[in-house]
């Protein structure tokens, strides 16, 4: 495993990261909301990518994992800001997303905002816009009320023992965000995974992404049975097809 680094942001940030050297693109994983660099996923490409001789990046955004900062204090805008810093600063030349739930959401924000480094796109599970298509539809009128009066609002989450706390800055902030109002142009080879039993990211929300995201190679695969997570041995062989996919559909061969 490789060792933990930090980086510090523009917006003076310190950011943990590891990563390993090698050929072609290098993969980028970026997590998902309240997750780190330590997952299953992310883990399983490092392996993958070593064995591969390939360039891999993890790291955690602020306020999560291993890197300083408040999560409470986080939006989306901050988060993809940490993840273009660390691209920028850490890798040279093409990458290839992989962005799991958030991080699927967060890779989009990067393709439009320097689609010229992007070689191509792997969303697991990807969540775009949750804050508002998610969260703030599925308040109640009593819990936008508490959001708005009080600037937060505490869920009950079943991955940790406590509430995710909402903040209005991160429900604000989202809507500048949004990536599924305006066009979206993604002009590489771009892979989407989803489960069938993901209670979290519904399958009509890869659909309206597919539907909406304009470009020549965008495919999206169904997992029956599959859920959030998305970790099983199956689903993670499942991920590294889809990076050789866009790979050779972006002209490089293995």
């Amino acid at each position: 495993m490789s060792e933990v680094q930090f980086l510090t942001t523009p917006e003076n940030r310190r950011i943990a990261y590891r990563q390993n050297p090698g050929d072609g693109p290098v993969i980028v994983f970026l997590g998902g909301f309240k997750s780190d660099m330590n997952g299953t996923k992310a883990t399983f490409l490092e392996g993958w990518a070593r064995a591969q001789g390939r360039g891999f990046l993890r790291f955690d955004y602020s306020g999560h994992g291993q890197s300083e900062g408040d999560f409470q204090n986080g939006s989306i805008g901050d988060w993809a800001a940490d993840a273009t810093a660390v691209i920028t600063k850490l890798t040279t030349g093409k990458v290839i997303l992989v962005g799991s739930s958030m991080g699927g959401w967060i890779s989009l924000l990067l393709a439009r905002r320097m689609p010229e480094r992007v070689a191509g796109l792997v969303g697991v599970a990807a969540a775009p816009d949750f804050t508002e298509d998610m969260m703030w539809a599925g308040f109640s009128e009593a819990e936008r009320e508490t959001l708005v009066r009080d600037g937060r609002l505490e869920l009950p989450s079943e991955y940790e023992d406590g509430p995710y706390v909402i903040t209005k800055r991160m429900i604000d902030d989202g809507r500048n965000n949004l990536v599924l109002r305006t066009p979206l142009n993604l002009p590489f080879p771009v892979r989407l995974l989803q489960g069938t039993a993901d209670r979290d990211v519904e399958v009509s929300v890869a659909l309206r992404l597919l539907d909406h995201a304009e470009g020549d190679d965008i495919r999206l695969t169904l997992v029956k049975g599959a859920d959030h997570r998305f970790s099983t041995a199956l689903n993670l062989r499942l991920i590294g097809a889809a990076i050789r996919s866009v790979e050779r559909a972006a002209g490089r061969t293995l």
